[in-house]
């Protein structure tokens, strides 16, 4: 089936819609962080770049990594920004430019995020790392994807149980890591469940002008327990990255840096160094 012009969205060049890149200039490797200066903080230590170019929020260089091919590119916050850059790194793999049709044979591709979070267990000191065994999502993101099949039901389940979840917010889902991409990263990381929410003040628990409408917000993430689990971390990408990641055939894995925790209600005096340390430790994991 051929896709029609308003779905699969090309440039004059023949590049995908938002990233303006072709299938050459990606990597079987990606890395995605939040911010756009954050690539030339991750491609300061490859051997080589091959191509850079910036469109909007997405800023993506590639190149290689002690001889690995490796592609960094930047999704700006949010899951609204996921849904364009997943589904357009798909689409560079998984359908023919040409002929505008899915390719038969599917490429995976490895996803690995770094990126900045906030820990709501005290355990979980500043300036330490948190590999995301499972995400939690409170934005609505992966609710307009047939998903069912990739989902932790119970999981999500209890948890707004325990929340007293309001009917108008859309309904928790919990989606896993992929085990085996996970597997790399395994010392010098805390395992846990990252929340994923849809803003940084009030779906945080964030007070400055605005009331919340639930006060306890964060406490009742706290103290949630599911089969051993505690939500560890909350930032804004995770939950969407997993899940369109899982919908699609990709493995994928988050690595966060915890530069605040707000049990503590300290933030950390030197995030840079934390964030640099992260994406030297990361990028020795994936070649390794």
């Amino acid at each position: 089936m051929t896709l029609s012009a308003s779905e699969f969205i090309q440039n004059s060049d023949g590049s995908v819609y938002h990233l303006n890149l072709l299938p050459k200039h990606l990597a079987n490797t990606v890395i995605t962080v939040g911010d756009p200066d954050r690539v030339n903080a991750v491609t300061r230590y490859f051997d080589k770049i091959e191509f850079k170019i910036q469109k909007r929020e997405f800023h993506t260089q590639t190149g290689t990594y002690q001889g690995k091919r490796i592609t960094v590119i930047s999704t700006g916050i949010g899951t609204d920004n996921i849904d364009i850059v997943l589904n357009e790194l798909d689409a560079l793999v998984n359908i023919d430019f040409k002929t505008r049709s899915v390719k038969k044979d599917l490429t995976t591709l490895d996803i690995i995020r770094i990126g900045t979070s906030g820990s709501i267990q005290e355990e979980i000191p500043l300036d330490s790392f948190v590999l995301s065994e499972s995400a939690i999502g409170f934005d609505a993101l992966l609710h307009f994807y047939d998903c069912n099949q990739i989902l932790d039901k119970e999981f999500s389940e209890s948890l707004a149980k325990h929340m007293n979840w309001p009917k108008e917010n859309p309904d928790p889902y919990v989606v896993n890591a992929d085990k085996e991409l996970s597997s790399k990263f395994k010392e010098e990381f805390h395992r846990g469940v990252t929340l994923t929410n849809c803003g940084f003040y009030g779906p945080q628990g964030r007070v400055l002008r605005l009331k919340l409408k639930d006060a306890q917000l964060n406490e009742k993430l706290n103290s949630f327990n599911f089969s051993g689990k505690k939500i560890t971390n909350l930032e804004m990408e995770t939950s969407a990255i997993y899940g369109l990641s899982k919908l699609m055939g990709h493995r994928a894995v988050s690595l966060n840096a915890m530069v605040a925790n707000r049990v503590t209600k300290e933030f950390s005096k030197n995030p840079k160094k934390t964030v640099d340390s992260l994406i030297q430790l990361a990028l020795k994991r994936i070649v390794a």
